[in-house]
């Protein structure tokens, strides 16, 4: 049996753009992807605090220090330039593996481009 726990979290990211006709996704400044230590093409859970809608998609980097957090596709009905994201990725682990698990916490500001780990 696994559990998923939570992996990462970009939390109050921006949305700087949307681009309804693009093939799909969510393109992240690739500065806090890695920070976050997500990987290109991961699935990813998106709450947008500012209008309450959730969906899934996978990751993109978008180009480094730009501050870029782009919805493409489907998901670019989903929000709009301003709205404040939480990013979520998950990971499965074996109940053995939880007790030691610390997820990476990342509180973004200053238009996407300032960010600073947390623990929980």
């Amino acid at each position: 049996m696994q559990v998923s726990l939570l992996k990462s979290k970009l939390h109050r990211v921006t949305v700087t753009s949307v681009a309804p006709d693009y093939s799909g996704s969510l393109s992240i400044d690739e500065t806090l992807m890695k920070a976050a230590g997500l990987l290109n093409h991961e699935k990813i859970l998106v709450g947008n605090i500012t209008n309450g809608e959730r969906f899934e998609t996978y990751a993109i980097p978008a180009l480094p220090d730009s501050g870029e957090i782009a919805l493409n596709g489907a998901a670019a009905h989903k929000g709009s330039p301003g709205d404040l994201l939480v990013i979520l990725s998950f990971v499965q682990l074996d109940p053995e593996e939880t007790a030691d698990w610390e997820p990476r916490v990342i509180i973004v500001g200053d238009a996407n481009k300032s960010f600073e780990k947390k623990n929980n």
